[in-house]
Parts: structure tokens; C-alpha cells; sequence
């Protein structure tokens, strides 16, 4: 186990799982440095072979993230700045990050904070988080969210979200689809570690073809999705149909017994 500070980001590496904490005081704000650190911190963990899931959080008890730092903003960072690989909090334009992500949402999740939280794979809350899109209040436009968001839940509750900026506590976060679980504040971090862990002993090349699949299928008629599969087009999908993992689950099945994964 190891634990690293970057500045605005502090990392906890532990076995296979990294842990991304975000700690800018007082309110946990993403400024352009702090957006091309997040970024260089998701690369690094896409490209290492030993870390296979990630988990993203807010430092302290109240503040998730509330998005774009608007101090920053006021002292000369331009919005349409260089958020670095990865763009704004380096999770959700990086290409080919095929392995799970886990937002644990510990406090207020709002503007491009929620955005960062939905480009995650899994969200966990604390019982005390916040959800909401302020940016109609500010006169300008929840970009990333207004593409995500009414994917994700019911339209018109993603609409109203966009169009009137109003909160969603946690759980009416949950009772939409937003979340998938709430948990107490001292239980989050435990229960998102442990959820951590049982991704991590887990089949990492299925992992990857489960992700390449969805985010690629997501705008694609059904039927084109699959004739992509079935026409080898899928990088993930082959590398997996090729592997000794896909024989070692087989023969654990056949066998009565646990798979050892090897992600190859």
C-alpha cells in the first residue's frame, strides 16, 4: 500500500486499487491545474497493468465537488481552457479506460462535480450527498451533463435537473437510477473499498470488453452493435475470445472451482 499527494489530488494505492481523493479546500473546486493533474493521475492508472479498479472521492464531509473553480474562473482561468488528457477532471474524455471506476460521493455533488460522478461506473453516496446542475443559475450550460444525464434517468427528471437547477438529495438520487447505493457517511468509504475489492479479483479483460462494448454501442443501432462484434471489430471483445483467461473460466466451471485470472 502506498499513498501519494499531488498537489490538489491525493492517490492511496492498495494492491490493484487506486484510490483518487480530491482535496482542494474548502469546497474540493477543479481548476485547470488541478483538471490536467486528475487527468495525468486516470492515465497513469489506465496504462499501469497492476491497478484494475479505481475509486474517485471528495476529501472531507460536506463537499464531493461542486465542478468548475469559479475563483479561478474570476482571477483569469478561461473556462475553455486546457483541462489536460481526459478533459475537464480527467475522467470523462479519456480514451480506452476500459477498467472500472467507482464514484464515492461523500458530500455536495453538483455542476461539472456530478459530471465528474457520471463518468464513473458505479456511484455510491453517503446519505448526506447532493445532486444538482446550478449552471442555468449562472447562465451557462451543464455541457457534459446535458449529453449524459437524460441517458441516464428518466428525461424529464434530467430536463427539470438541467432547466431549473434544483437538488436532488440522495435519496430521490437513488430513486431515479442517478446512484446505485447510499450508505453512512463513516460506512462509504469502507463499503466502496469492498466493492473495490470484489471488482478487483475479478476478470479484467471481460472488464475491458463489458466497457469498449457499452461505451461504443451507446450511440449505434443495436444490430450495428453486434455485427461489430460478430465481425471481430471490437479490439477488447477479440483480445478476450483469444485469452487463457477465457479457457481458465471454462475450466473452472467444468472443474467446480474459483477462476484465476491472469488478464491474458
Amino acid at each position: 500500500m502506498s499513498d501519494t499527494e499531488t498537489g490538489p489530488i491525493e492517490t492511496r494505492r492498495d494492491g490493484k486499487v487506486l484510490e483518487v481523493t480530491l482535496n482542494r479546500p474548502k469546497a474540493n473546486a477543479i481548476d485547470l491545474a488541478t483538471s490536467r493533474i486528475m487527468g495525468q493521475v486516470f492515465t497513469e492508472f489506465r496504462d499501469d497493468a497492476e491497478l484494475l479498479v479505481a475509486i474517485v472521492t471528495g476529501a472531507g464531509d460536506k463537499f464531493f465537488c461542486p465542478g468548475w473553480d469559479l475563483k479561478a474562473a474570476a482571477e483569469g482561468d478561461a473556462v475553455d481552457g486546457d483541462y489536460g488528457v481526459g478533459g475537464f477532471g480527467g475522467l470523462q474524455e479519456l480514451r480506452g479506460l476500459n477498467k472500472p471506476v467507482i464514484a464515492a460521493v461523500n458530500g455536495i455533488c453538483c455542476g461539472g462535480g456530478l459530471e465528474l460522478a457520471l463518468s464513473a461506473d458505479i456511484i455510491l453516496a453517503s446519505d448526506t450527498a447532493t445532486f444538482a446542475l446550478p449552471e442555468i443559475r449562472s447562465g451557462t450550460v451543464a455541457d457534459a451533463a446535458s449529453i449524459k444525464l437524460p441517458k441516464r434517468i428518466p428525461y424529464h427528471i434530467a430536463m427539470e435537473m438541467l432547466l431549473t437547477g434544483r437538488w436532488l438529495d440522495a435519496e430521490e438520487a437513488a430513486r431515479w437510477g442517478l446512484i446505485n447505493r447510499i450508505h453512512k457517511p463513516a460506512n462509504l468509504m469502507p463499503e466502496a473499498r469492498a466493492l473495490a475489492a470484489h471488482l478487483a479479483s475479478g476478470p479484467p479483460l471481460v472488464y475491458a470488453a463489458i466497457k469498449e462494448v457499452v461505451r461504443e454501442a451507446e450511440d449505434m443501432k443495436f444490430q450495428d452493435a453486434l455485427n461489430k462484434i460478430t465481425r471481430s471489430q471490437f479490439e477488447t471483445v477479440e483480445r478476450l475470445y483469444r485469452s487463457e483467461d477465457q479457457l481458465e473460466g471454462a475450466r473452472a466451471f467444468a472443474e467446480k472451482r474459483e477462476p484465476v485470472w491472469r488478464g491474458k
